[in-house]
């Protein structure tokens, strides 16, 4: 029998791990990649929402086929390929060589699962089509890190992110930050296809880790209080240790 799992987000600041005279062109890189997902997020939202309409537009001829499917699965079919793949290449082909095509993917699955759950809500109306805006996260496929390991000296985890050379800058971590990422060096646990988000002149990383569900009898002489937070969405107080979990960016990102 499989164990079960759940997935946590932790919001990790990095910093920039290069000279000072090449961070400037680090910087420009990424600022390039957030515009091109910010074109590209909806350029795919607007074409899916036009392919899912098509059988509304009462106007066309009867002749017109309008199977959202690929015409040499289903004679029916109006695509020449995969419904998914339809928007990928759209993106591919119009962001080349302008970003990793690993982000554009990653981008185009997150937004065509989004649009399948609320399509049903546009059809109807009673939900407006998704704008996205330029500060849009960037997406970070698992495969785009490489090279981790901890520096006891600098006191920091550094990795390459899109061959970026970067480092975590953790400050006073009252969380739980270091021991997951220890955790994550030492193969216990697994990390998903996270993001980054550029915000204020600053880095971070919106790291998704996939754990195992552990088992924990329950004390009943132990009790422990939750509250709400503006920051946080849930402290956690219990035997005089305060626990935040959650945060204000991870709660807003997945409502």
């Amino acid at each position: 029998m499989e164990k079960s799992t759940i997935t946590l987000t932790r919001k990790i600041q990095l910093v920039i791990d290069v000279l000072s005279e090449d961070k400037s062109h680090m910087w420009e890189k990424l600022y390039r990649y957030q515009n091109r997902c910010f074109r590209a997020a909806n350029l795919i939202v607007s074409h899916l929402y036009v392919q899912e309409m098509i059988k509304d537009f009462f106007y066309l001829t009867e002749e017109i086929q309008y199977k959202l499917a690929d015409e040499k699965k289903d004679e029916m079919g109006i695509f020449d390929r995969s419904k998914t793949n339809t928007t990928a290449r759209l993106v591919f082909d119009r962001f080349k060589g302008e970003i990793p095509t690993d982000i554009l993917g990653c981008l185009n699955n997150t937004i065509q699962s989004t649009f399948s759950k609320n399509k049903a809500d546009y059809w109807q109306g009673s939900k407006s089509l998704m704008n996205y805006k330029k500060d849009i996260p960037i997406p970070l496929p698992v495969k785009c890190i490489s090279k981790m390991k901890y520096y006891t000296e600098k006191k920091a985890f550094s990795f390459n992110m899109f061959a970026i050379p970067v480092r975590t800058y953790l400050g006073r971590d009252f969380s739980d930050k270091h021991s997951v990422l220890e955790r994550l060096l030492r193969e216990e646990i697994k990390l998903c296809n996270s993001q980054v988000q550029l915000k204020d002149g600053k880095i971070f990383w919106l790291a998704v880790f996939e754990f195992e569900k552990e088992d924990h009898g329950l004390k009943p002489e132990i009790i422990a209080e939750a509250s709400l937070s503006l920051e946080h969405p849930i402290v956690v107080k219990a035997n005089n240790v305060r626990m935040n979990i959650g945060s204000k960016e991870e709660f807003l990102y997945r409502r």
